[in-house]
């Protein structure tokens, strides 16, 4: 299976550009599609699920332009958008037939394929329970059974973890780790650890242009020397933070202690340090936002 982005535009009213000659080729594997919030990425998502259309360029699925015969990839595709809702008086068994229907599943196969999925995203106990009284942990995870009901080759999550609390999101990111196998998944996300333990391959989004895209691995590589942690008075944090790419900053008692990214150590008492996927995306979207890297 092959997903090919060919130098895709998105041009809205006001002549705001969304995308803007984006390209990128897919086989199996986790995708993390990192960036800023407004940096596309919900608009390259929609593109894919076939929800709009590029204003330039074309999205092929085996060699088929989805624009111009959109149900070759809509049978095969799982799509959970950023604004996911639920109906909340069913619970999620009604809910999941309801959309199995809508899919034209077979009542008999989708019955036994909601059993399954129920199973997989750990909802059996609550299944009954009206979809009003989950959290939103829960909600998500009949928003990734909807998404799988038809057991799609290309599976599209758009930020799932927004609002989720930091256990609930790890449960998620597993989730879409043992979900992989032969199939694509696209990770649509403004948080960085989202993808670090999950995806496999991963793209860096801004301004609507793509930045990178490569291995963590790579990513990493390519900021390894330029990472150094710093202790400062609290007092200068606001001029370092003018200077240099600040990734974090904890408040101890001797003192402010900075990770930043520069080509240069910036004081001889900075030490270097192994870099993090985060300090390679801060640095990636700094070098497209200087007019670099793209």
């Amino acid at each position: 299976m092959k997903l090919v982005i060919d130098e895709v535009s998105k041009l809205y009213r006001g002549k705001i550009w969304g995308l803007r000659d984006f390209s990128l080729e897919l086989g199996p594997g986790v995708l993390g599609l990192v960036g800023p919030n407004g940096a596309g990425k919900s608009t390259l998502m929609r593109i894919l699920a076939t929800v709009t259309r590029p204003t330039e360029g074309k999205v092929t699925w085996n060699g088929t332009d989805i624009a111009k015969s959109p149900d070759e990839l809509r049978t095969v595709l799982g799509y959970l958008p950023q604004d996911f809702g639920v109906y909340p008086n069913l619970n999620a068994v009604e809910f999941l037939e309801y959309l199995a229907a809508m899919k034209g599943l077979d009542g008999k196969l989708a019955r036994k394929r909601i059993d399954q999925l129920l199973q997989v995203v750990n909802l059996v106990e609550v299944r009954k329970r009206p979809l009003g009284s989950y959290s939103g942990g829960m909600k998500q995870r009949v928003g990734i059974a909807q998404a799988l009901l038809n057991d799609p080759q290309l599976l599209i999550v758009d930020e799932p973890t927004s609002g989720l609390d930091p256990e609930e999101r790890v449960r998620f990111r597993n989730l879409l780790s043992d979900l992989a196998g032969e199939r694509i998944v696209i990770l649509s996300t403004h948080i960085v650890s989202d993808v670090e333990a999950a995806a496999t391959e991963i793209a860096i989004l801004n301004q609507g242009h793509l930045l990178r895209h490569a291995l963590p691995e790579v990513l990493l590589r390519s900021v390894e020397g330029k990472v150094w942690e710093w202790m400062i008075p609290s007092a200068d944090l606001t001029a370092a933070r003018q200077r240099h790419i600040i990734s974090s900053a904890v408040r101890r008692s001797d003192g402010v202690h900075v990770r930043l990214i520069s080509e240069a150590p910036p004081d001889p008492e900075a030490r270097s340090v192994p870099p993090a996927l985060e300090d390679a995306y801060l640095h990636w979207i700094a070098t497209g936002r200087d007019g670099g890297g793209r």
